[in-house]
């Protein structure tokens, strides 16, 4: 987890630029898909309800107490942009129409099983998920020759704002969540009052600080675990950061 200033969605643009560009110049251009994604929607607001019927556990599994959560249901959209010279020009696609199967959906593990399609891999399926997702492959199967009006330059990405990120400002609502999330790695969230006293008052240095701190200790913990023979399917649990520094774990199945 990181604390992510505004400027740094311009570093990402640029990345994306810098890989489009090398990528057009390479003599395997026209062999090519590239495929720009995202892991999270980034805390933006979705009017589409997260699909929750008919979608498989990848491999069975059931998270622990309380929730037992059995990993049946989808998060929210994130979007995806792909790349390529066997693409049609302004090419949208929404979702992948009942195929293979009348629930299935385009998700992350779509871009492995159209890879498996693409190549007519004898190997199975990672998991049940990747063998129901969509699949895309059609997108760069409409066309006999590639394109050859693809730009080799594109232009510098515009930047949110002038100078450098400000850390010294108050959180956001999004970051102060990411704030909540952290405080459950290390055990704060046991804390009373831990939002309104702690984490309203930090400022972005301060978070971030707070977080990688969270993530290096919850790690640090669980290494320090299973050294102790302790399996690796426990879930460790931290005592609170603002009240001792111990990075003795208790374990809960």
């Amino acid at each position: 987890m990181m604390i992510i200033p505004p400027m740094m969605f311009t570093k990402v643009k640029c990345l994306s630029r810098r890989s489009m560009r090398l990528l057009r110049a390479s003599p395997q251009w026209n062999e090519t898909l590239l495929i720009i994604t995202y892991d999270e929607h980034g805390g933006f607001f979705d009017h589409v309800p997260t699909p929750n019927k008919g979608i498989p556990s990848p491999d069975g599994i059931v998270g622990p107490d309380p929730f037992y959560f059995t990993f049946d249901r989808l998060g929210v959209r994130v979007p995806t942009i792909m790349v390529s010279p066997w693409i049609e020009k302004g090419t949208v696609i929404y979702g992948p129409n009942g195929v293979p199967s009348a629930t299935s959906e385009f998700e992350h593990s779509s871009i492995s099983a159209t890879v498996k399609k693409l190549f007519d891999l004898p190997s199975p399926y990672l998991t049940k998920r990747d063998a129901w997702a969509g699949t895309f492959e059609g997108i760069v199967q409409t066309r006999t020759t590639p394109r050859t009006d693809c730009p080799m330059q594109l232009p510098n990405p515009a930047k949110i704002r002038d100078g450098e990120a400000n850390e010294d400002a108050s959180l956001s609502e999004f970051q102060q969540e990411l704030m909540q999330l952290a405080s459950v790695l290390n055990g704060d969230h046991s804390l009373t009052n831990f939002q309104e006293k702690v984490v309203k008052k930090m400022n972005v240095r301060e978070g971030l600080a707070y977080m990688e701190n969270a993530v290096k200790r919850f790690f640090e913990a669980g290494l320090s675990a299973m050294k102790m023979g302790v399996d690796e399917e426990q879930i460790v649990k931290m005592r609170p950061s603002l009240t001792t520094r111990s990075s003795s774990p208790s374990i809960h199945p």
